[in-house]
């Protein structure tokens, strides 16, 4: 596929407009400067794409996720997160079958290959049924079931063992498309005893590590009255951090946090929309990258967001930081959009792909700019992360592969999936309602 006459971003942030993007064998194989017309170029390849007004990036990473949650948009609102969790979210994840989990999957996968990403990060239960959504979509995923326990629990004998063993055979067929992790839900729902074998287990296996990390200020100050320690100090102690790990949130870290997780290649992955929305407060991500520590941007579930918006989250989390800071120069575009391509991809364990350069992989998006809210255009780049949202993608490839143009998908059928997500909401909203 030839990208023609196309702006781009170039991995130095710069804009550049007119140019040519060749795609071929999965691969971004050549970006020139486009010297002839639509025209000339169809006469060689009819199947040139029009890119006047157009804008393409790398693929975007959703770093944080829980997609299934998107049959729960909504149904959790107003609430604090205990409170969320503990009298909503928990009581209906319970009721959700692994067919539920493949349909809520698809339904969170088709909103993200709308706005653009390629790949995500997620976290949730019963990932079998996420597998299958996401090998059936073509999108990129690295998947893992949050593990919680007491000190009672036997790793190998959960079903997250058995789940996590059985997504290490799955995925090793799958070309790299998914990636395995390990996961912990969080320390307040563990203990040292499990959190231990945990490491042990994924030493062993080599897998990475997906946590959530200093969320809300309770849950921070509370692991350091039990354990005279910060979370992070508590993790890194434990063996958490011994492969390569990502952590969500991390609003409340403090002091040697900062050194802990940048000696330890930690990856924060920040979610100003989920942050606000549950009022757990504003991480300092200026602090992050100031103390050299990678940073992601992920949506969290579409329960406590409440889309998959990756434009629109890294645009908040840009203009949060100028205000917070009062510098209008945090951060350029080119670092913002590092953040939500290249960063992720790199957190998950993929060199290959998140940069708009020759051989690296063909994960991309184009965002149409000829609406209105962009007239007149100045700089294509910067009106990404001030402008633009999930709305103006108007095609997203990956691979090479086209699995989304201009309102459909290649590879979902999406009004049954719509149709699925409410059945599935009516089900269980019956079985609540009846206990």
């Amino acid at each position: 596929m030839l990208f023609h006459d196309i702006a781009i971003i170039c991995p130095d942030g710069q804009t550049r407009e007119h140019m040519s993007v060749r795609v071929k064998n999965q691969l971004i194989e050549s970006i020139e400067p486009a010297t002839r017309s639509l025209e000339e170029v169809r006469v060689l390849d009819k199947d040139a794409y029009d890119g006047r007004g157009k804008l393409l990036i790398p693929g975007l990473v959703n770093n944080h996720s829980h997609v299934p949650m998107t049959l729960t948009r909504g149904y959790g609102e107003d609430l604090t997160l205990y409170d969320w969790l503990f009298t909503r979210i928990f009581p209906f994840e319970a009721l959700l079958t692994e067919e539920d989990m493949y349909w809520g999957a698809l339904l969170g996968i088709a909103e993200m290959l709308s706005g653009g990403t390629t790949s995500f990060t997620d976290m949730y239960m019963r990932i079998q049924g996420i597998f299958r959504a996401v090998t059936e979509t073509g999108i990129k995923a690295s998947l893992s079931n949050g593990l919680t326990g007491d000190a009672s629990t036997d790793l190998e004998q959960t079903a997250w063992f058995k789940e996590t063993e059985a997504l290490i055979r799955d995925a090793a067929a799958t070309g790299g498309q998914v990636i395995p992790n390990a996961s912990l839900h969080a320390q307040y729902t563990s203990v040292p005893s499990l959190v231990t074998q945990l490491a042990e287990y994924n030493r062993d296996r080599k897998l990475r590590m997906h946590i959530h990390l200093s969320e809300t200020e309770g849950e921070h100050e509370e692991c350091k009255a039990k354990y005279g320690k910060t979370p992070s100090r508590y993790f890194a102690d434990l063996g958490i951090f011994d492969t390569p790990t990502t952590a969500a949130h991390a609003i409340f870290i403090e002091g040697e946090d900062y050194d802990i997780l940048r000696d330890k290649g930690v990856t924060l992955t920040h979610m100003p929309s989920s942050n606000l929305k549950i009022g757990s407060g504003l991480a300092d991500v200026k602090s992050w990258r100031d103390h050299g520590i990678r940073v992601a941007v992920g949506t969290d579930g579409a329960g406590s967001n409440n889309n998959l918006d990756m434009i629109e989250e890294v645009t908040l989390g840009s203009f949060l930081a100028k205000g917070i800071h009062r510098d209008p120069l945090l951060f350029s575009t080119g670092e913002l959009l590092t953040f939500a391509t290249r960063n992720g991809a790199l957190s998950q364990g993929r060199e290959d792909t998140g940069l708009l350069e020759a051989g690296f992989k063909a994960d991309l998006a184009v965002l149409d700019m000829s609406g209105l809210k962009f007239q007149p255009v100045f700089d294509y780049g910067t009106a990404l992360f001030t402008n633009a949202n999930a709305s103006d993608v108007v095609l997203t490839m990956v691979d090479g592969k086209v699995l989304y143009k201009d309102g459909e998908f290649t590879t979902i059928d999406i009004e049954k999936v719509v149709w699925n997500a409410y059945r599935v909401r009516d089900e269980k909203l019956a079985a609540l309602a009846s206990k």
